[in-house]
C-alpha cells in the first residue's frame, strides 16, 4: 500500500472545510457504458459469463437497455434535482449513441474516463498501450464534447501498477478507483502519481445491489434507504467532529431506469435536496478543492 499512498487515521487529521461552510459533498455519478456484443477475450474477466460461447443475447441485452431506454427515463429526475452530474463515460458511447452525447452537452455534465467500452479492461495492458489508451480516451471526449477530463473510474474497476502515474503523466487530477476513505486523500507514495483520491462506493452503488446485477439481489426501496443512511451518518458526524465528508452515489441507467425504480430516485434526491449542510458537487471539483487549499 505504501506504494501508493500513506496512512492516516481518520481521528487524527486536520478539519476538512467546504465551500460555504457545507458539510457534505454529494456527488452523483452517472456511469454512461457500452458493452460490446461480441468483445475481445480478456483471460482476467470475462463479462458474458452466463453462457460458454458468445453472443450472450440476454446479457447483451439487458446492458443495452440503459442506452435505449433508462437514460431517458432518469433525465427528468436528474434534471428537476439539485444535482451535479458526473458522467463516468465509455467514450465510445459518444460515437455510438449520439442523442446520448448531446443530451449530456447540453446540460453540461461533468465527464470523466471510464474507458473506451465497459468489455474492455487495463488489466494486463502493457504501459506503452495504457499510455496510448489515456491519450485516446482524453482526445476523443474532447474533441466530441470540448470537455477536457480531468479524472477516470478505471473501466469494471480495472488497473495495472502503472495506471496512476501515467494517468499523472496524461494531465489527470484525479482517480475515484480507491474504496478506502470517506475524505478525499492524496496518492502519494512512488507510484501513485500526486493525484487525489475522490470516494467512490460499491455500496451506495446501484449496480452492485438490484436483482441482476453480479453480486446482491436488493431493490430500489433498500437503495433509497440507505442513501439516506449514509447521508445522515455522515452529517451527524461532520458537525459533531467539526469536519467534513464525501459522499459518492453511483447510478447507471440500465438499473435505476427501469420503470418501477424511478420513483424511489426522484425520492431520493428529493429528501437529499432538503437538507442545507450539502455541497452539490463533482469529483473535479473536490480534486479541485482540497488541492486549493493544501488539504491531504
Amino acid at each position: 500500500m505504501d506504494e501508493f499512498l500513506s496512512y492516516r487515521a481518520l481521528d487524527r487529521r486536520e478539519k476538512l472545510r467546504l465551500p460555504g461552510g457545507k458539510r457534505v459533498a454529494v456527488n452523483v455519478v452517472m456511469n454512461i457504458e457500452h458493452y460490446e456484443y461480441l468483445p475481445p477475450t480478456n483471460p482476467h474477466r470475462d463479462y458474458f459469463y452466463r453462457v460458454p460461447a458468445k453472443p450472450d443475447n440476454v446479457g447483451y441485452s439487458f446492458r443495452d437497455f440503459g442506452n435505449r431506454v433508462g437514460f431517458w427515463r432518469m433525465l427528468p429526475v436528474l434534471d428537476n434535482s439539485p444535482v451535479k452530474v458526473t458522467c463516468s463515460l465509455n467514450c465510445e458511447v459518444l460515437r455510438l449513441y449520439p442523442d446520448v452525447a448531446d443530451a449530456m452537452v447540453e446540460r453540461k455534465w461533468s465527464f470523466m474516463s471510464h474507458g473506451t467500452y465497459n468489455s474492455r479492461l487495463l488489466f494486463g495492458e502493457s504501459e506503452s498501450a495504457e499510455r496510448e489508451f489515456y491519450d485516446y480516451t482524453i482526445s476523443t471526449v474532447r474533441e466530441l464534447t470540448g470537455y477536457r477530463m480531468r479524472g477516470m473510474l478505471g473501466p469494471s474497476f480495472s488497473a495495472t501498477p502503472a495506471t496512476y502515474r501515467l494517468m499523472a503523466e496524461a494531465g489527470m487530477t484525479y482517480t475515484t478507483d480507491w474504496f478506502i476513505d470517506d475524505q478525499p486523500f492524496r496518492l502519494d507514495g512512488p507510484r501513485g502519481g500526486g493525484l487525489i483520491g475522490v470516494p467512490y462506493s460499491r455500496e451506495v452503488n446501484d449496480a452492485l445491489l438490484f436483482p441482476g446485477s453480479p453480486m446482491y439481489g436488493l431493490d430500489s426501496d433498500y437503495f433509497a434507504a440507505i442513501v439516506q443512511s449514509q447521508y445522515a451518518v455522515l452529517s451527524e458526524e461532520a458537525h459533531r467532529h467539526d469536519t467534513a465528508y464525501v459522499m459518492t452515489v453511483a447510478l447507471h441507467p440500465l438499473y435505476m431506469g427501469i420503470p418501477h425504480r424511478i420513483g424511489h430516485l426522484a425520492q431520493m434526491f428529493e429528501q437529499l435536496g432538503s437538507h442545507d449542510d450539502i455541497w452539490w458537487t463533482t469529483p473535479e471539483q473536490i480534486a479541485a478543492h482540497v488541492d486549493e487549499i493544501g488539504w491531504c
